[in-house]
């Protein structure tokens, strides 16, 4: 079978982006016409010798836009179609997955519309901070297959994203606005979900990868992953280091900072045992040891080292109904981080706990219930603290129910009863609806109620501890339109949300307390268009802002506080892919100015307020899949124009980078 040229050639025309406010952030971003002309007969000829040595192919539809037809079940908690539900999801798939190779999960998820993770850019070991429709790190909850995995050794709880590797998922889903109502404490924002890689559909299965890069980056994983008549298997191993270069920034260009490298090894295992034709129980464990070196702050050089040990084991259990199924699930997290500094060393552990049974149950074609019961323990290993080894727990029984009809009018609505050992009790509620107009248009709206418990570091840490903190509690509103033509050749997307959180935990001189109110507001508008099966065009823009209102002698002091978060993101993409071999993509994001703070090294010790210059970068991913797709070339680019650009104030970032690789699949 030829592989044959697309019929229409295609053009990208100068392109400039304005972003808004008073400050020009980006004027433009032109670039002149490059029209590269190569012979279809070479390219005919080319594929088709490829396709003599790899075998022949079929092309199908795979490519097509199908956003709205994806089964999910980060939503509702079991399998559920995005066109029926009113949550707005993005879903990474494996194959997207796939072709990101040479990057990171930071990388990966600071591609997505309405995610910003800051620090994806900068050393390689550098820490991460994740922003989800603009909020903090620490309101975006982390699933692992579904279970909450946080660390509470640390001051906001959050799982450090530089302890998961990528190579080991299969796909993420990632919710927006607040979840609190089906997945607790944390889901202020959403939750991303991220679900490990799945076993080979054969008795033995063997998988791995090898890539090199710039800044002596080395990436390495293998595993094997089986199919048997009782059970199924994955477990892998993975390597990754990197000589990275300074984190702080040299103004002077001749204090020789030091390389600050990194080194991260983890295992993952999981097996599925199905015992019997409608039970199947599913232990797991992960391990990641992390080691890395950091600086003392912006524009300061220091030999500092830090190492980070997580354990995760835990269980997954279903028994099958008639018309439903009953879930547990067991999680339990060990997280241990050291930070040895010139001057001493501070050691911090801590361990968490959570165990949820529940159960989905379909009343009849219309009518779908969900009722459950979450328990969590949360604990600092520490004996100098007062009480000893302090630690916090909450019980909360949740419940929803699901109401379709034949017209495509679709209700949820759902509460949950929260109760903490130390604060008492809230409540937290959602409602969400939508309407699927000809299977093509959707309309939704979800209002829901968050919140996210004090951590037992700011009840009982060392570092400005007070335990009369309450938990923070948010009123969100999200909502929007979502449109697929009936040819899945266009996909286009709007939507909006509000958030207002009371009771912000924040630090204040000596101490952590609770604040008067942030108020964050947003809009994404995401396009997808594939003129032809080969070619695959993406845009998207997201818009924040949030302010912090304090009320002091009877006056609102409020300004914009929403800091390294840029009010405009635009990104751009242009996938092609002649033949089933070879695939290419090249890829834009431009970051309007960011507020940042540089706190002075030397006395008087002030916050400065500082503005992080506007920059874009253009990335590009080509990959070749040799025998029967078993054996894939890559090769990454990331920054290739060489951009100057800040993600936090008195730190380096990338230059140009290129990274090539295989990966294989038996």
């Amino acid at each position: 079978m030829e592989c044959k040229m697309p019929a229409r050639a295609v053009y990208v025309s100068n392109f400039f982006i304005v972003s808004e406010g008073s400050f020009i952030h980006h004027a433009y971003l032109k670039r002149k016409q490059k029209t590269i002309r190569m012979s279809k007969n070479f390219l005919t000829l080319l594929c088709s010798t490829l396709m003599i040595i790899n075998g022949s192919f079929a092309q199908d539809d795979s490519s097509r836009i199908k956003q709205m037809d994806q089964v999910v079940v980060t939503a509702t908690k079991y399998p559920v179609k995005l066109s029926e539900t009113g949550k707005k999801l993005i879903v990474i798939n494996h194959d997207q997955i796939e072709k990101s190779a040479g990057k990171d999960l930071s990388q990966v998820l600071t591609e997505q519309t309405g995610i910003l993770v800051n620090g994806a850019f900068s050393n390689p070991g550098k820490d991460k901070s994740l922003y989800l429709l603009g909020a903090s790190n620490d309101n975006a909850l982390i699933l692992l297959d579904g279970v909450p995995v946080i660390d509470p050794s640390g001051f906001g709880g959050a799982i450090d994203l530089r302890l998961i590797s990528l190579d080991q998922i299969e796909r993420i889903e990632i919710l927006e606005g607040s979840q609190s109502a089906l997945y607790g404490s944390d889901a202020v924002a959403g939750v991303i979900n991220i679900i490990s890689r799945k076993p080979a559909d054969k008795l033995i299965g063997f998988h791995g990868g090898l890539s090199y890069g710039t800044y002596n980056t080395l990436t390495a994983n293998a595993g094997v992953s089986g199919k048997a008549k009782f059970l199924d298997y994955n477990i892998g191993y993975g390597y990754a280091s990197s000589d990275g270069f300074s984190e702080a920034k040299d103004t002077t260009g001749t204090a020789n900072f030091d390389k600050d490298g990194f080194t991260r090894q983890n295992v993952q295992a999981m097996v599925n045992i199905h015992a019997g034709e409608n039970i199947t129980i599913s232990p797991f464990y992960r391990y990641t040891y992390y080691k890395g070196d950091f600086d003392d702050g912006a524009f300061v050089d220091a030999p500092d080292k830090f190492d980070y040990l997580l354990n995760n084991p835990g269980l997954l259990a279903t028994i099958q109904l008639p018309h439903g199924t009953i879930h547990a699930n067991y999680g339990y997290t060990f997280a241990e981080r050291n930070y040895h500094y010139s001057f001493a060393d501070q050691n911090y552990k801590g361990r968490f706990n959570n165990g949820e049974i529940y159960m989905d149950q379909r009343l009849n074609d219309h009518l779908k219930l969900l009722a459950g019961l979450n328990y969590q323990s949360y604990q600092i290993l520490d004996t100098t603290l007062i009480p000893k080894n302090p630690s916090t727990n909450i019980a909360s029984p949740y419940a929803s129910l699901f109401i379709s009809t034949r017209s495509g009018f679709s209700l949820e609505f759902g509460g949950r009863l929260n109760v903490h050992s130390k604060y008492g009790t809230n409540f937290t509620y959602s409602i969400n609806t939508s309407y699927l107009i000809q299977k093509q248009t959707k309309i939704f709206l979800d209002f829901s109620t968050g919140f996210k418990v004090p951590t037992v570091t700011e009840l009982f840490g060392s570092f400005g501890a007070n335990p009369n903190l309450k938990p923070e509690s948010s009123m969100n509103l999200l909502g929007g339109i979502q449109w697929n033509s009936e040819d899945r050749k266009f996909f286009a997307s709007a939507s909006g949300f509000l958030r207002n959180v009371k009771n912000l935990i924040t630090y204040v001189n000596t101490m952590y307390v609770n604040v008067d109110e942030q108020k964050d507001a947003g809009a994404e508008l995401e396009l997808s268009y594939s003129p032809i099966k080969e070619l695959t065009l993406k845009a998207s823009y997201a818009y924040v802002t949030g302010m912090y209102h304090d009320q002091q002698n009877g006056k609102d002091s409020s300004y914009y506080n929403l800091l390294r978060r840029p009010k405009n993101t635009v990104n751009f993409n242009i996938g092609y892919q002649p033949c089933q071999q070879f695939y290419i993509s090249v890829s834009l994001q431009s970051l309007s100015e960011r507020n940042d703070i540089y706190f002075e090294s030397s006395p008087p010790f002030d916050e400065v307020p500082v503005v992080l210059k506007a920059y874009t970068l253009l990335n590009a991913y080509a990959e070749y899949r040799f025998l029967h797709s078993k054996l894939v070339a890559f090769l990454d680019g990331k920054n290739i124009t060489h951009t100057s650009f800040t993600e936090v104030y008195g730190f380096n970032t990338i230059g140009a980078t290129i990274t090539g690789g295989l990966r294989i699949n038996l």
